[in-house]
């Protein structure tokens, strides 16, 4: 658990980073772009899987 306490502390840091320096509007897009992109990968992994 504390483990996990660790990595989630470590991800808000790097998001407060993101959002108060002023490159939240560029890491917004790059995320739209990836969202899409790894929904896309997971519906054709869906389809083409092996059984």
């Amino acid at each position: 658990m504390l483990h996990y306490a660790v990595v989630f502390f470590i991800i808000a840091i790097i998001a407060a980073v993101f959002g108060f320096g002023g490159i939240a509007a560029g890491a917004a897009g790059i995320a739209k772009i990836l969202f899409v992109v790894f929904l896309i990968l997971a519906i054709a992994s869906f389809f083409f899987k092996k059984k």
